[in-house]
């Protein structure tokens, strides 16, 4: 996010916005149209000017978030503040001034920048890379481990092995950032490789309009002719079945021409609903991995990396602090971090447990009300079809042990409970007992895309 023009009070309000946007939006979403804008703030905050960088992407961002935005800003600065939107100088280098228009029905103007930076180009083809989302800047640990490994394999080994290389995991896990890095890597040791990253929404877009303009040939040879087709999201594409039919005849000339294609999908390929069966099939047959919320040592590294990205030192006992509270995903962290980083700064006070405790103190009340083990446990035993008295229970036919091992990993992920402690929610159960069935859960994970797909299931009912 460009804010070095941003004075001190602009700074914290579009830092405001900016956070409850990170909360509402998916993560592949934020992160293509409002992370990267390019803001500017009049120090009397008489004015927003937001930039973009086309004519596209200033009528998407104008009609998909320019309402909300111009009603988060009045929000959060108990004033109705004029938003500008502008094309960035590199499309609008022959004019010393911008027209400027209104957000239909929202009140915010529009010059004609809400600005997205340049597009990384190889040999002159527009990819839509984010060229900071790298192998480097990405976070390793048992969560993603096994993905990374593949997308380094693709990167370095283009159209050979896990072609499709299909990724799936919930919100804000890391899938984008992999795919990212796939192509930046590939880019850097061959920059004539055509690589194209784009969400599955946009290629909903660019059939519908292929068809309105009959340009189906230049459609094909955008598509057909890549060596690295990066997709995120296919389950939007989801009840289009003509935008399907393009797709799965895109699928088909890429891996006849040895191209790679990568996926991501919040669920595993046969767990899509409402996509042609011969597209899942199509994503079954490469390589299939899930990508995990990250571990506690994982959730540490991230916080005390991402904050040195920002400038601050995070001491490691408040990284574990917050890691400890904050379990489901990056985004969550990173959302959790610029908290903590603007209320420090905003209070003059070094960053401690008790200002994160602070900072977080929605989050923290939230959490605690809406997840127990006493929660966990009715959750798991409604999902499984089994009495809650069963979790308490001596029985352990496989119908009734499996649900109260899966209550007890989701126990000591979800909550601040102790293995004891979680042990004698269980009917008095030994925390060995407890430990024993976290370690299980978690290998088993791992490996069994059916029992993943499930904890998916409890973790979001659970949150939320």
């Amino acid at each position: 996010m460009n804010q070095d023009s941003i004075p001190g009070p602009g700074q914290d309000l579009w830092q405001s916005c900016v956070e409850h946007l990170a909360q509402e939006l998916p993560e592949q979403q934020f992160n293509t149209w409002i992370r990267p804008l390019i803001v500017h703030v009049a120090t009397d905050l008489s004015k927003v000017t937001v930039q973009v960088g086309n004519r596209f992407k200033l009528d998407w961002i104008r009609a998909q978030y320019g309402g909300r935005i111009s009603a988060l800003l009045e929000k959060i600065s108990g004033q109705s503040i004029p938003i500008e939107l502008a094309l960035t100088a590199r499309e609008n280098n022959a004019r010393s001034t911008s027209l400027v228009r209104t957000f239909e029905g929202a009140g915010v103007a529009e010059p004609v920048g809400l600005g997205l930076p340049e597009e990384n180009s190889g040999a002159g083809f527009k990819n839509r890379l984010n060229t900071a989302l790298t192998f480097d800047t990405l976070i390793e640990g048992t969560a993603n481990r096994m993905g990374r490994a593949a997308a380094l394999h693709v990167a370095s080994s283009l159209g050979q092995l896990y072609n499709p290389l299909f990724i799936y995991g919930g919100v804000g896990l890391g899938k984008t950032h992999l795919m990212h890095a796939i192509g930046n890597k590939l880019l850097a040791h061959n920059p004539a490789t055509k690589v194209l990253y784009i969400h599955a929404e946009q290629f909903v877009s660019d059939v519908v309009k292929a068809y309105q303009r009959k340009t189906f040939d230049e459609f094909k040879e955008r598509y057909h002719s890549l060596d690295l087709l990066l997709i995120d999201d296919v389950q939007f594409l989801a009840n289009k079945d003509r935008t399907q039919e393009e797709f799965f005849n895109a699928f088909e000339a890429l891996l006849t021409k040895k191209s790679h294609i990568v996926m991501t999908s919040d669920t595993y390929p046969k767990g899509l609903t409402d996509i042609h069966e011969r597209l899942v099939s199509r994503f079954d047959s490469g390589l299939t991995v899930a990508i995990e919320a990250p571990e506690l040592e994982m959730r540490v590294a991230i916080l005390i990396r991402k904050a040195e990205a920002e400038g601050a030192v995070m001491p490691e006992e408040v990284a574990f602090f917050v890691a400890k509270n904050v379990r489901s995903n990056v985004r969550e962290l990173e959302g959790a971090l610029r908290k903590i980083l603007a209320y420090s700064r905003f209070n003059l006070k070094e960053i401690s447990i008790q200002l994160a405790r602070e900072a977080l103190r929605d989050l923290l009340s939230i959490q605690n009300r809406q997840i127990s083990v006493e929660n966990i446990q009715k959750t798991v035993a409604d999902y499984y079809k089994i009495k809650v008295a069963d979790m308490y229970s001596k029985k352990r036919p496989a119908s009734i042990a499996r649900p109260r091992q899966i209550a007890m990993y989701l126990a000591k992920e979800l909550t601040q409970k102790s293995l004891p402690e979680i042990g004698e929610l269980f009917g008095g159960r030994d925390h060995t007992t407890v430990l024993h069935a976290v370690r299980k859960m978690s290998a088993e994970r791992q490996q069994m895309t059916e029992l993943n797909q499930q904890l998916h299931v409890l973790e979001q009912t659970l949150k939320g």
